[in-house]
């Protein structure tokens, strides 16, 4: 039985072809990740939990690798996560992780990923994520301002305006 409602009269519908368009270049750093038998479903595909375990491998090599983390003196937690799942991967798949930084706040800052596997020496995008991390101070327990060094790499490394 289908429902017709009479305040709505035109129906909405999820631009697909938006989020299968997205750029790879504006991204400015890519990693690797080691799939493993593990990672799979009983589909034969990787579990759709996996998905965010990758992002956060990503998003610490990303975080070693551009700004250097001070973790003993600063932590960040994940305020909010999120993922458009665009095409599945399939164990045997090279995957790779493009991770930035897209926003800077005060106390939290966003990185958005696309997670791709190369079929023929072409990218195909699986994934787009994205992450809301909040700089937390653990005595406190509660969120503080980004340390100046670790925002200022964050800003060099993007090249995004000082706000």
């Amino acid at each position: 039985m289908i429902f017709k409602t009479f305040w709505r009269k035109k129906e909405t519908k999820e631009d697909k072809k938006a989020d299968i368009e997205i750029k790879t270049d504006i991204f400015k750093y890519r990693t690797v990740i080691e799939m493993r038998f593990t990672d799979l479903d009983m589909m034969g595909h990787v579990n759709n939990a996996m998905y965010f375990t990758y992002m956060e491998i990503a998003r610490t090599k990303y975080w070693q690798h551009t700004i250097q983390w001070d973790w003993k003196k600063t932590g960040v937690v994940i305020g909010k996560a999120g993922i458009n799942y665009i095409k599945p991967i399939y164990f045997g798949d090279k995957i790779s992780i493009y991770v930035r930084t897209s926003r800077i706040g005060n106390t939290s800052f966003d990185l958005e990923y696309i997670i791709v596997k190369t079929i023929n020496g072409e990218e195909v995008i699986c994934s787009k994520g994205k992450t809301v991390c909040v700089v937390y101070d653990y005595a406190t327990k509660s969120p503080i301002s980004i340390p100046e060094r670790e925002r200022n790499k964050m800003i060099e490394f993007e090249q995004l305006k000082k706000v």
